[in-house]
């Protein structure tokens, strides 16, 4: 009995990631954020915080809370520092350059290290405009994956909404095919009901029939070997018969013959009397051969009377049988399908009974709910974020324009810079890097601040929220957290799911596996499904109505006593006379001499003879050799034929007596075993036949509780649904706004340094306005010391 499988919905192939992508800075940013947040979730802290506290609790949980914190906090006091001072530094520096400080005088000392400290400005420069590039570029990436998942993020949730549907509608479907699956083992015992000849009635058969058909098999086989037997004797008759007729005619001839020929030699005289006659008479009497009649009597009466007529209506019997328990067993078999049509009603009312009948009316209400209020703010959040990344846009274009500003300092400086040229004489192109490298300052000076709070806003922001929720959602913290009771006001897990349900971390673990809603949701607790498919009140009464059926056969004999008689009389009258004697005189020659022979001498006799006899002893001769070829023709393949029919019956009535009394025996065997087992039979055949139609309804409960256990609502679609808003809410939206920040952050704490090395470097290309002057004195020692020139510097205008 084939009942199929629970079919599965096919879902789609889950939330759609954005085109760009940056696992290494990602990577980069959750490190820091560990490093900056290495704390756990305070599960027991939020709990604490949900519930209503004393003063002095809340103020302790404040304190906890801070602690907690304490990394963010540092960084937020940095970041505000940063705000605050690098403006007010910035001020201060453009003051004091302003009144000819910090490097406003345009003078530059001149010495032998000068070009050694350009280079070293000049690629610290360098490395720190490539390091600003580099992390203008990921905060451009970023900022563009930002916005690609929020675009995302509305088809993803209708993807998963629509995932969702469809779970919620394939529950109800295949709580229905399982019920509808009941048709099969309906059908099947239907149609043996229906059957019930042929099927139990067959059983009956095979059962009786096993030693039934072997006896009849055996006595059909005694009589084929009587019938064979008796036409052997028949055959022994006839050919004895016929071979004493030719005997007797053959006879006749010879002794003529003889007569004539005897004549012919005394005629003939002294030359023919030396031939001898006396081979002309038959050596075989075939009037010996004994009779058969008595054999062929008793084996003709057991042919002629009705034994295979009885075997005939044993077998008829037996092929009756169905039509009998057909016909004995209607009313049960009407009783049986009445019980069948209130099986098929308990089973079609099933999925009413089912404790999640209303889940997908709910189900489907709630999510076309959830997808319609995000349709609704679909165009604001599109709206807003092409504002957003245009804003971001803009700020990775001022920390371009400090990168710009650096690369044409960079390249424009070591263009027009003369080495032997005096720092008052410095070319255009040189002096024009060097102003680039001071336009790069000011802003750098002018967006720092702006910069740095665009980063510290996010980070405060979404580093919490990637801590608190991504985190803890990744490791299933939030879990263990949802499942403190009372944290949310108003949402209790017991009502949502029932008593005696998971929790909310095992059933994410067992959605993950795609467990079935049954053993996700502990539903064994709740409903007990053997009350559910119970059936055993139908089933019970089917049992009372075929132990009530009473099913009697025709009764069967396969032998009485007077076909027993005739059998054995037969087996013993049946055994042939003693051939002995006459296969004897059946080996021997015909005639005492040979015809042939005689034949020949009365040829050359013949020709000694005179002419009075000559001609008449070549007539005898030939009619001598016309009776041998006549005989030979007639009687060789009679007695051929009576010696094989001879050895035939004396092989097969050997073992005649032997086979009829154990055959006799068997035929009494299987009586005694059917006037003892047939009642026995028929009740434990239709025992048997009962078990296999309710075997029907065993194996499809047994198959509908697994299936209902295992098979129905498997739940990974839950947990997807869950993996899917970490994907995009996290590894999508919240990773792009954490590397935005981060990239951002990377660019503006660069900047200091940027700053520093850009003005120191900004003197070595800008034309100054005052000169170093070198004055060589020389300076006359005593004799014994060597003479050198010592360089004086004076100021020149």
């Amino acid at each position: 009995m084939e009942l199929g499988n629970v079919v599965q919905p096919a879902y789609g192939p889950g939330p759609e990631a954005p085109p760009s992508s940056t696992p290494g800075l990602v990577g980069m940013v959750h490190g820091f954020l560990r490093l900056v947040q290495p704390n756990a979730l305070p599960t027991e802290l939020i709990s604490e915080l949900a519930q209503p506290q004393s003063q002095e609790s809340g103020r302790e949980q404040v304190w906890e809370l801070l602690h907690y914190e304490l990394g963010f906090l540092v960084c937020a006091a940095i970041g505000l520092l940063f705000i605050l001072l690098v403006p007010l530094v910035g001020c201060c520096f453009c003051c004091c350059r302003c009144c000819g400080r910090c490097g406003g005088r345009m003078h530059q000392e001149q010495g032998r290290r000068v070009g050694c400290r350009r280079r070293a400005l000049w690629g610290g420069v360098l490395l720190l405009s490539a390091l600003l590039l580099a992390g203008d570029v990921c905060a451009f990436v970023s900022n563009t994956r930002l916005r690609q998942a929020v675009s995302g993020a509305f088809p993803n949730a209708n993807a998963t909404a629509r995932d969702l549907r469809t779970y919620l509608a394939s529950i109800p479907e295949q709580i229905n095919f399982i019920a509808a699956s009941s048709e099969v083992p309906l059908g099947h015992a239907n149609a043996s009901l229906q059957g019930i000849g042929s099927s139990l009635g067959g059983r009956i058969v095979a059962s009786i029939g096993r030693s039934v058909h072997e006896a009849v098999g055996s006595l059909q086989s005694l009589l084929a070997a009587m019938d064979t037997l008796a036409a052997a004797f028949g055959s022994i008759n006839g050919t004895s018969w016929h071979l004493r007729e030719l005997q007797s005619n053959y006879s006749q001839r010879l002794a003529d013959l003889r007569a004539r020929i005897n004549r012919t030699l005394q005629h003939c005289g002294p030359p023919c009397g030396n031939v001898s006659l006396h081979g002309l008479a038959f050596k075989a009497n075939f009037s010996e051969i004994p009779s058969v009649d008595q054999q062929l009597k008793a084996l003709n009466d057991v042919s002629n009377s009705n034994l295979a007529a009885t075997l005939d209506k044993v077998n008829h019997t037996l092929n009756e049988t169905p039509d009998k328990v057909q016909e004995q067993s209607r009313n049960v078999v009407t009783k049986a399908q009445d019980q069948l049509g209130q099986i098929r009603q308990a089973i079609g009312s099933m999925p009413k009974s089912f404790p999640v009948e209303s889940l997908e009316d709910s189900g489907v209400a709630f999510l076309n709910n959830a997808t319609s209020t995000l349709e609704e703010y679909r165009m604001p959040v599109t709206s807003f974020e092409r504002l957003r990344w245009s804003a971001c846009a803009l700020l990775c274009c001022l920390v371009l324009l400090v990168v710009v500003c650096n690369v044409l300092g960079l390249l424009l400086g070591p263009l027009g810079l003369e080495a032997a040229a005096p720092p008052t004489e410095r070319g255009c192109l040189s002096n024009a890097g060097g102003n680039f490298f001071m336009a790069g300052v000011g802003f750098s000076f002018l967006f720092s601040w702006l910069l740095m709070l665009v980063v510290l806003v996010p980070f405060v922001v979404g580093g919490n929220i990637y801590m608190l929720f991504c985190q803890s959602l990744h490791n299933q913290q939030l879990f263990e957290l949802l499942d403190t009771p009372g944290l949310i006001p108003g949402f209790n897990l017991s009502q949502v799911l029932g008593e005696g349900s998971t929790n909310i971390s095992e059933l994410y673990r067992q959605c993950r596996d795609n467990a079935a809603l049954w053993q996700a949701l502990h539903l064994d607790q709740r409903v007990s499904l053997d009350e559910l498919l119970n059936i055993s009140q139908y089933t019970a009464k089917i049992s009372a109505a075929f132990e009530k059926v009473n099913i009697t056969l025709s009764p069967i004999s396969l032998l009485n006593q007077s076909q027993k008689d005739l059998l054995l009389e037969a087996s013993q009258l049946g055994q042939p006379p003693n051939f002995t004697h006459s296969l004897a005189q059946l080996d021997q020659d015909m005639t005492h001499g040979s015809l042939q022979d005689l034949a020949a001498e009365l040829e050359l006799l013949a020709e000694k003879a005179g002419m009075g006899a000559e001609q008449d002893l070549k007539d005898e001769a030939g009619e001598l050799r016309e009776l041998d070829r006549e005989m030979n023709a007639s009687l060789s393949g009679l007695m051929q034929s009576l010696k094989e029919d001879i050895y035939f019956v004396e092989r097969r009535a050997g073992g005649l007596q032997a086979q009829t009394n154990a055959t006799v025996r068997e035929a009494e065997q299987a009586q005694a075993s059917l006037a003892r087992q047939t009642a026995s039979i028929i009740k434990n055949e239709t025992l048997a036949f009962l078990q296999q139609l309710l075997g029907f309804f065993e194996t499809y409960i047994a198959w509908a509780k697994s299936s209902l256990t295992r098979e129905v609502g498997r739940c990974k679609p839950v947990a997807r649904t869950v993996d899917s808003v970490e994907a995009v809410a996290c590894d999508y939206i919240l990773d792009s706004v954490n590397t935005f920040w981060f990239s951002l952050g990377w660019c503006t704490f660069l900047l200091l340094p940027s700053i520093v090395l850009a003005v120191r470097l900004a003197k070595f290309y800008r034309r100054m306005d005052i000169a170093d002057v070198y004055e060589s004195e020389v300076l006359e020692m005593a004799p014994a010391l060597n003479s050198f020139q010592i360089p004086r510097v004076a100021a020149r205008k």
